[in-house]
């Protein structure tokens, strides 16, 4: 059974910089890994995936803002989110899914972590 443990989330001001880490234990098989997030009174949304093969997936709320990335060994993944927005602040959660997972939306995954909070405001 696969484990991930989210950390970096915080405060900050709009305009500054996060780097999400999400550590995965438990795996040995091919997969993919994305993140979502979820505000209070908000529809839970996918922001970024990355699949096998390298392929990758941004909502269009944070394209251009966000990346992801993982370690070579693939047992972390990482989301870095630059200009953030009053918009961005929710709990972000890391996921998870074995293959075959190519295509998939992010909260598709069946697998995901307890979550970071993340606020940005003035």
């Amino acid at each position: 059974h696969v484990r991930l443990v989210e950390s970096g989330g915080g405060s900050v001001q709009p305009g500054g910089s996060l780097k999400l880490s999400c550590k995965i234990s438990g795996d040995t098989e091919n997969h993919c890994v994305g993140w979502f997030r979820q505000a209070p009174g908000k529809q839970r949304e996918g922001v970024a995936a990355l699949y096998i093969h390298g392929s990758k997936y941004y909502s269009d709320s944070v394209r251009g803002r966000f990346s992801i990335s993982q370690t070579a060994a693939k047992d972390t993944v990482f989301l870095d989110m630059n200009n953030l927005k009053p918009e961005d602040t929710a709990m972000y959660f890391c996921a998870y899914e074995l293959a075959p997972c190519n295509g998939l939306y992010p909260t598709d995954f069946s697998e995901r972590g307890q979550g970071t909070q993340v606020t940005v405001s003035p």
